[in-house]
């Protein structure tokens, strides 16, 4: 039997999808999900995170940072198709406003990313989009190289690059969050050990980690790692066909350091449980594994989908915030808890009036 996509679906009233964070990261709620023994479900808090583990796990989590990557922009017209003089709209459309989500670096110097751009549909290779306030000297220059499907478009900057992405660049909060950003999103939406930037996503289980959550894993001895992925389209991409095996991701960047990797092996050879800080560590992991049976220093692009039938090779636990119905991510923890399992966490979730996606609570599958 096919797995199809229709096989992950639930009912999510929409005052449950978080729109904020709690002040205080580690007030959120937490389901306890055993795959194995005891009872199946339990309702607890986060700040009970550190006690479910035990002194000889590794817990890994992702250090990536979210970059401002939403750009408001002008486009040129330089290639746009005449429109007519009579149309008083014309010179609006030709130079009007677009929308540009940088999703994945492709070269550093000069600088070349994937992004989404919209309104896509008229813009064609060698259109170029401005950016800055002064309309006669902009600050940055996007050219399009090539055009992708579903508003997939290459582009290759001129102009000061970071400076200005970091200045006039929005925090790209997914759009089941109905509110403009903020100035506070941009550390709201950031876990506390973002160093490497390049996600347009935040690894979002990391979110609920505080200063004194670390300062209690360390105190029973378990030990952690770091590893980076750059959390990209893969993450997101609606999955357009039915049959869950005719879908691909996009590739992710990530890297795994020499002292990660050490830690990694040392506890695979000492039979100690791997856990997971979210999915985007779940795929790291997995994948890197799939390439070797030792892990190394390393860094690559990554595009592993995972769904029921997979078996995992690496990760024992695995901490994670709640998906959408019919995702890529909710296929993941279905494939590591059991798909009946997963829906009726998620089912009781709803019922339970858990807060969901992003900046909401969180489950710990073990």
């Amino acid at each position: 039997m096919p797995v199809l996509v229709s096989d992950f679906d639930y009912l999510l009233p929409p005052e449950l999808i978080a729109q904020h964070p709690l002040a205080d990261r580690s007030a959120t709620r937490m389901m306890h999900v055993r795959r194995y023994g005891g009872p199946e479900i339990d309702n607890l808090q986060f700040r009970s995170f550190p006690d479910l583990l035990s002194p000889d796990d590794l817990v890994v989590f992702n250090n990536t940072r979210v970059l401002p990557a939403r750009l408001f922009g002008r486009r040129s017209g330089s290639r746009a198709q005449t429109l007519s003089p009579q149309n008083p709209a014309s010179r609006e459309f030709l130079t009007g406003r677009v929308e540009v989500l940088l999703t994945r670096q492709i070269q550093a110097d000069p600088p070349v990313w994937q992004a989404l751009v919209r309104p896509g549909r008229k813009l064609g290779v060698g259109e170029k989009i401005f950016f800055g306030e002064d309309a006669e000297h902009p600050e940055l220059t996007a050219e399009i190289l090539e055009r992708g499907e579903f508003g997939e478009r290459t582009l290759r900057f001129t102009g000061d690059f970071w400076g200005t992405v970091n200045r006039i660049g929005h925090i790209p909060l997914p759009p089941y969050i109905d509110r403009p950003d903020t100035a506070e999103d941009r550390e709201q939406y950031q876990t506390i050990f973002a160093r490497e930037l390049g996600s347009v996503a935040a690894p979002t289980a990391g979110l609920h980690f505080t200063r004194e959550i670390l300062d209690r894993i360390a105190a029973r001895g378990i030990e952690t790692a770091e590893l980076t992925l750059h959390v990209g389209l893969g993450t997101f991409q609606p999955l357009r066909h039915e049959n869950v095996e005719e879908n691909h991701l996009h590739l992710e960047r990530y890297s795994i350091s020499a002292d990660a990797a050490e830690k990694l092996n040392r506890a695979r050879r000492e039979g100690r449980r791997i856990v997971a800080v979210g999915t985007t560590i779940v795929r790291t992991l997995e994948f890197a594994a799939q390439q070797s049976k030792e892990f190394g220093e390393q860094s690559g692009d990554a595009n592993i989908f995972i769904y029921p039938g997979y078996e995992f090779r690496v990760v024992g636990g695995m901490l994670t915030n709640f998906h959408l119905p019919k995702s890529s991510l909710l296929m993941l923890v279905s494939a590591f808890a059991g798909t009946s399992r997963a829906l009726r966490a998620y089912n009781h979730a709803v019922a339970e009036r858990y807060r969901f996606f992003s900046y909401g609570d969180c489950m710990f599958i073990e």
